[in-house]
């Protein structure tokens, strides 16, 4: 509980240093405002590059968490148990 308490404690700290700046901030769309700096995505194209980074992202989340927990893997001789058993 502890541990939970000093994340929350650190992100709410820090995190007014990723917001974007009052100058790019009224540049920025909308949906992307506060978040970045510089211009933002201007035409389709850019959004349709941001939406696959958004996707390839999430994939990569969700998987690494579905190994991490339940790896599928049970041979004896597989690399990882070279770590766990060392």
């Amino acid at each position: 509980m502890k541990t939970k308490i000093a994340i929350l404690v650190l992100l709410l700290i820090t995190q007014s240093y990723y917001k974007a700046c009052e100058a790019c901030d009224l540049k920025q769309p909308k949906i992307t405002r506060g978040l970045t700096h510089g211009a933002g995505p201007q035409s389709f194209w850019d959004w349709v590059a941001v939406g696959i980074i958004v996707l390839i992202s999430a994939l990569t989340v969700i998987y690494f968490i579905k190994y991490t927990l339940k790896p599928e893997s049970k041979k004896s001789n597989h690399i990882k148990n070279s770590i766990l058993h060392f």
